[in-house]
């Protein structure tokens, strides 16, 4: 009887792990194409910044050459010459707080974005950087919801259910810093394995939270 039970199990096992190979091919495309996505977005940004600071230098040339208009036929004149010095430094401390103040909002608007999709505060974005950063957010997630799990009930199980998941944790945390160091093939290879596991971690946290 043992014999005939494992032959049935056996189609099982191979569909579970065809069913998770499939599941890790669609979670690793998904993160290729929010990479894609994103780094369009960075770079969409990056040309705004790039126009806004062509269009702050045509100004100031439009300025210059409406005074130069009103002045002189004389244009390379000494006195032409130093009246174009003077609008500069008039021009420029006018402008360049401006381009500041432009490029501090669009690096804003950026944070605020990155933030929106690790699923954090724009104020914990920098404790979580590099190739794992979203890995790392939803690890300090899992920690945070792991925390409510232990407060709501001090019973043994629970506790220990704490304990335990909470060094599954800390060993997905110590892997995502050990991919950062390896070449980018291995990494992803490495990030979608542990992206399997976090996801079941999730599961059974929301669950002891009474979420389903």
């Amino acid at each position: 009887m043992g014999l005939f039970t494992k032959r049935k199990r056996r189609p099982s096992r191979r569909a579970e792990a065809k069913a998770l190979k499939h599941k890790a091919g669609l979670e690793a495309k998904l993160v290729a194409r929010n990479d894609r996505k994103a780094r369009r977005a960075e770079g969409r940004t990056q040309r705004k910044v790039a126009k806004a600071q062509i269009s702050a230098l045509q100004a100031e040339e439009k300025a210059s050459l409406k005074l130069a208009a009103k002045a002189e036929r004389e244009l390379f004149s000494a006195s032409q010459m130093r009246k174009y010095l003077g609008v500069a430094r008039v021009l420029i401390p006018v402008l360049a707080p401006l381009a500041y103040r432009a490029a501090t909002f669009l690096r804003a608007q950026l944070d605020t974005r990155k933030a929106q999709q690790l699923g954090i505060g724009v104020e914990q974005l920098g404790d979580f950087s590099g190739h794992g950063a979203k890995l790392q957010a939803r690890i300090a997630n899992t920690e945070a919801a792991l925390g409510k799990v232990g407060a709501q009930s001090g019973k043994g199980d629970t506790q220990k259910f704490v304990a335990t998941t909470q060094a599954r944790l800390d060993s997905l945390a110590a892997a995502v810093q050990t991919a950062e160091q390896m070449p980018a093939p291995r990494r992803r290879a490495v990030h979608t394995s542990i992206a399997q596991e976090l996801s079941g971690v999730e599961a059974d946290v929301l669950a002891q939270l009474g979420v389903r």
